[in-house]
């Protein structure tokens, strides 16, 4: 491998670019940490391939991907919709919460810790 290098002074400074990568959300970033600690190997892997950011971001669309699936049907199974957000406001606040965690739980076991 070459490099080129520019000359700033006394010193050569080489000409290294810095790969952009897609932004990693919250469950890219939980994946990431899950690597590091609980597969060393592969992470070391994916770092030096430099396949590590965009295994995160894959996995971060997926998992919000699969978010938006299963929060709807979790309200209609527990019965949450309009109704009840009308009736009664801060049922259909913990309902909602109760279901979003739910679903993430499911989601981080699914995708984040496999």
């Amino acid at each position: 491998m070459e490099l080129g290098y520019t000359k700033n002074g006394d010193y050569q400074i080489p000409d290294i670019a810095i790969k952009r990568h897609r932004p990693i959300g919250k469950y890219g970033l939980l994946r990431k940490a899950f690597l590091q600690q609980f597969h060393p190997v592969l992470y070391n892997e994916l770092i030096l391939s430099e396949k590590l950011y965009d295994h995160c971001a894959e996995i971060d669309e997926a998992a919000r991907n699969r978010l938006e699936i299963i929060i709807p049907q979790l309200a209609k199974q527990y019965g949450v919709d309009e109704k009840l957000k009308a009736e009664n406001q801060m049922l259909w606040v913990g309902r909602m919460n109760m279901i979003r965690h739910q679903a993430e739980e499911s989601v981080k076991m699914e995708l984040v810790y496999c």
